[in-house]
């Protein structure tokens, strides 16, 4: 048997207390791995649920429009060319960017995320969609993105960082959007898991994700 002396056992006791005190990381909006199975549906990484390559942008506000089918069939029946189908969490999601959203057959319109931060949009643009599953107090690592990012979540609660402050959304179906640029930290906040999509709007000859270490988050977000 091995002794340890009080003041060694002291120091051991206290870094087990540190590491089960600090938040949860994990690679969360911060990755190109493409989903497999059930990845993204259990508290971890991010993953690439899917990439469409849009080309030119049209001109005048532009929103992520989101549907649900009851299959896929019946999505791709009415999949608009830029389309992109994604079965997640149980249901079988069409996503899509342009103007807001009509009625699709055999498919529920839950919402326009929108209009996105996009400015005056130069060149060719790339939608990537990701999903992902947060436990309360889990954290993305803070990244900077080459064109706009929006949220949008189906259970749980955000918080998203910026240098400019703090963006809070609550419940199911609350969105969240960021520019281009700005370097940003995402939390689940409150008691309950939080589960949804992310699209990353951005210029396709740029990484769609950088991780940056040239910002430090004020630790904003609410605890509860």
């Amino acid at each position: 048997m091995v002794r340890m002396s009080p003041r060694i056992s002291t120091a051991i006791l206290g870094l087990v207390v540190l590491f089960a005190l600090a938040p949860i990381a994990a690679h969360a909006q911060a990755t190109s791995r493409l989903c497999a199975d059930q990845a993204g549906e259990a508290p971890g990484p991010a993953c690439l649920a899917a990439r469409k390559n849009l080309g030119t942008l049209p001109r005048g506000p532009l929103y992520w429009r989101i549907y649900t089918f009851d299959d896929e069939k019946a999505a791709a029946k009415v999949r608009p060319p830029q389309g992109a189908i994604v079965r997640a969490f149980g249901q079988v999601w069409l996503f899509d960017v342009g103007d807001k959203g009509r009625a699709l057959k055999g498919g529920h319109h839950l919402a326009d995320v929108g209009p996105l931060p996009l400015g005056a949009p130069k060149g060719d643009f790339t939608a990537e969609y990701l999903k992902s599953t947060f436990a309360p107090g889990m954290t993305a690592p803070v990244h900077t993105h080459s064109g706009p990012e929006a949220f949008y979540a189906i259970s749980g609660a955000s918080c998203l960082e910026t240098p400019d402050g703090v963006q809070v959304g609550r419940g199911a179906g609350h969105s969240l959007m960021v520019p281009r640029g700005p370097p940003m930290l995402l939390m689940a906040i409150g008691p309950e898991t939080r589960q949804g999509f992310a699209l990353i709007l951005h210029d396709t000859s740029s990484p769609p994700t950088t991780l940056t270490s040239a910002w430090t988050p004020k630790g904003l977000c609410p605890k509860d």
